[in-house]
């Protein structure tokens, strides 16, 4: 009951009187990837280079160690490739032969939980599954396994120790305390010692507007960037518009943008009888929500979009994670649970009163209408967002709600091309926006001399179908009317290091197996 009871927390987002869980299996010691090479030369490539540039190739990118040292063009479609505008190879040099492939950025999911006691599934499990699907940065939004364990795995990943993306932590606020934080003192106080920890951001729940204010003032004198849940028991006093004149980095989901959105009400319209504990209340007025707010293209709806631009507010909305809501049937069956979904996970999806996400109470078909409206004026707006100058970013969520790690990212892809974004809108986000919002795109996020080799090599084009990034691949027929897997990913580099995701989703699918077996 004990443990139960905390899923309820989180799901409640009383994150203030709540403890860190006990944290999951710690990742070993790398035993896969190739590198880094002192000289890696990846041959006749097609670059996506992430910055919205369209397509170009062939080329050839050199890597030194683990950054990029050079782009060379070699070439034009259809013609015999300039052999004598090659970068020439060295002794000991490692060349690849990819003609026909595509390169892109190494992908950031801006919301990558780790998973913890709840989930039962080992680092391991998580962090391959990241790897195979082309991820090769993630921010932690909460460090729920606790800010030292997570501190731990973003050295070990920086050395290149574990086959993992590299983690950017950020904190829960007041997360790791036995007592909340009560006053404006003692925000600032809690905010300087995560920074003195290592965390590189803070992620919100809600609190007293005071105490908002001086967190945010407090984390942007350390340095940390922010990201928010709005979660609803505090929305109505501190919504999207609050965050972003304070200071706050990027919002999470898209709770507290329909209020800033009112017009003729402050409180969203509950029923008399709602409880937000009853996780089938939450999710259907949820559902309804967005139909509440201004109109597409109206007065308000312009002011909100144009204000949140001016102030650089990134939008991270994991459209992934809320899918269930608008299509049960599909979540609960993607082809990839059998195989890749460990058996910890598929029960703590399953439905109960105590889980958050759970809401399968009673999940009617106006439920799904309601969301699939939901859903129609959300991506409106986000595409709209994107059209004005806004910064939209890709993050999952996964480890909840019928999502698994990887695969709910490369969905998150596909939602955002339905929301209206082209191909190459989508890498953006994916990539070099995802960078801006963590500050880091003189790093990474785009494909550049002098940034970090973080790259995902694709055998098939991605900005024609996106389904050919899932672990599972995409099902087709062949030229002799046979149904066949087309798989894109060819190789996952990051930091220099090759990463064959064939081998990465083997040993997912044996962890899979292996915890099957023992039940």
């Amino acid at each position: 009951m004990k443990k139960k009871n905390r899923r309820l927390l989180i799901g409640a987002s009383l994150f203030l009187a709540f403890s860190v869980a006990a944290a999951p299996p710690k990742a070993p010691d790398r035993k896969l990837g190739d590198g880094p090479f002192e000289r890696l030369i990846l041959r006749g490539v097609t670059v996506i280079n992430g910055e919205g540039a369209p397509a170009r190739g062939p080329m050839d990118i050199v890597i030194e160690g683990n950054r990029i040292q050079s782009v060379w063009n070699v070439g034009n479609p259809g013609v015999p490739i300039m052999e004598q505008g090659r970068p020439k190879a060295r002794p000991g040099d490692r060349e690849l032969r990819l003609d026909g492939h595509y390169v892109l950025p190494g992908f950031v999911d801006l919301h990558g939980h780790f998973g913890g006691e709840e989930q039962g599934v080992p680092a391991e499990y998580v962090a391959k599954l990241w790897l195979a699907h082309g991820i090769t940065t993630v921010r932690e939004p909460g460090s729920f396994n606790g800010l030292d364990w997570v501190m731990e795995h973003v050295r070990r990943s920086e050395a290149n120790q574990i086959a993992a993306p590299r983690i950017v932590p950020y904190a829960g606020f007041g997360l790791d305390l036995d007592e909340p934080i009560t006053t404006p003192a003692g925000a600032r106080q809690w905010v300087r010692q995560i920074a003195r920890q290592g965390a590189k951001g803070i992620k919100f729940f809600g609190a007293h507007p005071s105490i908002m204010t001086a967190a945010l003032e407090e984390a942007e004198k350390q340095g940390l960037r922010s990201a928010m849940h709005h979660a609803q028991l505090n929305v109505a006093h501190w919504n999207v518009l609050h965050s972003a004149r304070s200071g706050l980095t990027t919002m999470e989901h898209w709770y507290g943008l329909p209020e800033a959105l009112f017009e003729d009400r402050v409180i969203q319209h509950y029923p008399e009888d709602y409880n937000y504990n009853n996780e089938q209340h939450r999710f259907e007025e949820a559902g309804r929500l967005w139909r509440q707010a201004a109109k597409p293209g109206s007065e308000r709806w312009k002011q909100v979009r144009d204000e949140l631009i001016a102030l650089d507010f990134t939008l991270n909305p994991t459209l992934t994670i809320y899918e269930a809501s608008r299509d049960l049937m599909r979540e609960m069956n993607a082809e990839w649970h059998d195989a890749y979904t460990h058996p910890a996970l598929w029960q703590f999806f399953q439905p109960s009163r105590f889980a958050h996400g759970s809401y399968w109470f009673d999940w009617t078909t106006q439920e799904e209408i309601d969301w699939k409206d939901n859903f129609r004026l959300w991506m409106q707006f986000l595409n709209d967002y994107k059209n004005h100058g806004g910064r939209v970013t890709t993050g999952s969520d996964s480890g909840y709600i019928w999502k698994i790690y990887g695969f709910g990212y490369i969905r998150e892809l596909e939602l955002l091309q339905e929301a209206g974004f082209h191909p190459l809108e989508v890498i953006r986000a994916a990539t070099i926006h995802g960078a801006e919002a963590l500050g880091m795109d003189e790093r990474i996020g785009s494909i550049r001399p002098g940034k970090l080799a973080d790259l995902v090599v694709v055998s098939e084009n991605p900005l024609r179908n996106f389904k050919v990034l899932y672990g599972t691949g995409h099902f087709r027929l062949d030229d002799d009317n046979q149904p066949i897997r087309v798989r894109g990913i060819k190789y996952t580099i990051k930091d220099g290091i090759v990463y064959d995701p064939e081998r990465l989703l083997n040993d997912v699918r044996q962890i899979v197996s292996k915890a099957k077996a023992a039940q």
